[in-house]
């Protein structure tokens, strides 16, 4: 049995990616510190809860004493980090807080790890020699693009909000202790994704679940904000695809290719609310537009192509199949 720590699996993306992998692998163990702030919640593993195959601890990822415990009691020969402070809006009203997780608290992880796997740079333990470190990021760190460019791994970073900065950051802090040490470190950078168990802030569950209950459904600015759509589940498997199979020291970016206007995703899920839970009026007359979010970047879209050449890894669901999966997760939850 093989302990991995990933840190973080009580928010929307680890939440979806434990049971995924606890079903595929039974050769792993996985330990999972979250500290359950505002985005965490065990609800969200309550299908594995039982499973002998995962621990849960709540800690700080912050908590060196907390993460060496850990490493020491269950001999980690694995770290997938998905625990980050996300929401730029309130990344905007109180950014310390995502520098001390997002950069902080990555530096703990890599810090004990290099020194749990490794006798020195560049010289792994002779038990330790396969040990790596996933580090989960997002497109967000690139900044904002032109009408037709797309983002690759050999893009500059240009982050333009507090959250995106604190995750440039500790990817640079990633990448230093590759240079540095000879750590063995992989970093996935993602579009926006979408599906089950996202927090009820978040775009897509918000137009949902104001829809559902007739509110004013607010869009930001005129609507017209670009982002590449990636369905969790896909973004799961490219993961795990990235940590068994990924070279060391590599970048690889994970998008949908599903480029969509906040517009047309509003437009998207309302035609499918009126479809399956119809009124009087469509809900696509809810829709209001309210002053845009600082610093609002205008698009985002990913280029996939060297983790699908080198890697094998393709996006099962499109952006229309998605959405529908999507749309009828959320209205058993709201409807319940």
């Amino acid at each position: 049995m093989k302990f991995i720590l990933v840190t973080g699996c009580a928010g929307f993306i680890g939440s979806n990616f434990v049971p995924y992998f606890l079903e595929k692998y039974s050769e792993y163990k996985i330990i999972n510190l979250d500290l359950l702030t505002y985005a965490g919640d065990v609800e969200n593993l309550s299908e594995v809860k039982d499973d002998k195959n995962y621990k849960f601890i709540k800690g700080d990822i912050c908590n060196r004493d907390l993460v060496e415990f850990i490493f020491e009691e269950y001999d980690v020969q694995g770290v997938i980090h998905f625990a980050a402070e996300s929401h730029v809006d309130n990344s905007i009203k109180n950014p310390g807080v995502f520098i001390e997780t997002n950069v902080n608290g990555t530096f703990t992880l890599l810090d004990v790890a290099q020194k749990y796997w490794m006798d020195g740079p560049f010289k792994y333990k002779d038990s330790y020699k396969e040990c790596r470190f996933h580090h989960i990021s997002t497109d967000e760190v690139y900044g904002t693009l032109n009408e037709t460019d797309l983002f690759t791994e050999e893009t500059p970073y240009a982050p333009n909000s507090p959250y995106s900065a604190s995750k440039a950051s500790s990817d640079m802090i990633v990448r230093s202790y590759q240079e540095t040490y000879g750590m063995n470190t992989l970093i996935t950078n993602c579009s926006n994704n979408y599906g089950p168990k996202q927090h009820n802030e978040k775009l897509i569950p918000t137009i949902i679940r104001k829809a559902l209950s007739g509110e004013n459904i607010p869009i930001y600015g005129d609507g017209k904000n670009i982002r590449d759509w990636l369905y969790v589940l896909d973004h799961c498997k490219g993961i795990d695809l990235v940590y068994h199979t990924g070279k060391e020291a590599n970048v690889y970016n994970v998008g949908g290719r599903n480029e969509r206007t906040n517009l047309q995703i509003v437009d998207a899920i309302c035609t499918i609310l009126d479809e399956k839970v119809p009124t009087d009026k469509s809900y696509k007359e809810l829709i209001t537009f309210v002053e845009d979010r600082a610093g609002h970047d205008r698009r985002y879209a990913i280029d996939a192509t060297k983790l699908e050449n080198e890697l094998g890894w393709k996006a099962d669901e499109n952006f229309d199949s998605g959405i529908v999966k999507t749309v009828e997760w959320y209205l058993k939850k709201y409807k319940a």
